[in-house]
């Protein structure tokens, strides 16, 4: 079992990669794989609605970045995005190649469980979320949750990481991922995962 995540920020190792990074190593505890794919800084092409996608099965700009994207999205068996939060949205080179990887090779996502991670300084977080997660809902793809919305705080690098509450998050979904993955791979019912202690992390202190 392999979970494919794309880092949607333009700085490689920066709050989105942590958080994402957190998520992989609770699915690494579960014996999930994972892989966690950088978008980059290039520009990133969008969608023309050309659709010349339905004649030739994939997007007619076959640019680096979305063939890396399109092949391991026929491998993986779950997806998860995450962003840092651009006036209360996604970054724009993210919803550009998601736009055509979605649209031209949704076959390979469909019925795939699916999640989004948001990052942000102070607001939009929901926002973005509810954005991303459109991506898998039109794709009949599972909508992985976690014990709240996969959303966590910073803004310098490293700052998500005293983000206790965000990063329980993301290990929550790291278990509830591994637990979906088990339960439709195995053919099995597993227990449902042990939910930690809940941390509540306020704005002000």
């Amino acid at each position: 079992m392999k979970v494919l995540m794309i880092n949607g920020s333009p700085h490689p190792k920066g709050n989105t990669f942590l958080a994402l990074s957190k998520v992989a190593e609770t699915l690494a505890e579960e014996g999930v794989e994972s892989e966690i794919v950088w978008i980059g800084t290039k520009a990133v092409q969008g969608c023309i609605a050309c659709y010349k996608c339905t004649e030739l099965g994939h997007c007619v700009f076959q640019d680096e970045l979305y063939s890396t994207l399109l092949e391991k999205g026929k491998q993986c068996d779950a997806l998860i995005v995450g962003s840092p939060v651009y006036y209360a949205g996604p970054n724009g080179s993210l919803c550009a190649i998601m736009d055509r990887l979605m649209y031209s090779g949704g076959k390979n996502f469909a019925y795939k469980p699916a999640a989004s991670v948001s990052v942000c300084r102070r607001g939009g977080a929901s926002a973005s979320f509810d954005r991303l997660n459109k991506y898998f809902t039109i794709l009949n793809m599972p909508v992985v949750s976690s014990q709240y919305w996969t959303i966590a705080y910073g803004r310098a690098p490293g700052e998500v990481e005293q983000d206790g509450e965000g990063m329980q998050t993301m290990r929550t979904l790291g278990r509830n991922m591994a637990w979906l993955l088990k339960r439709i791979n195995n053919g099995e019912e597993p227990a449902h995962p042990t939910p930690e202690t809940p941390v509540r992390t306020n704005f002000i202190r």
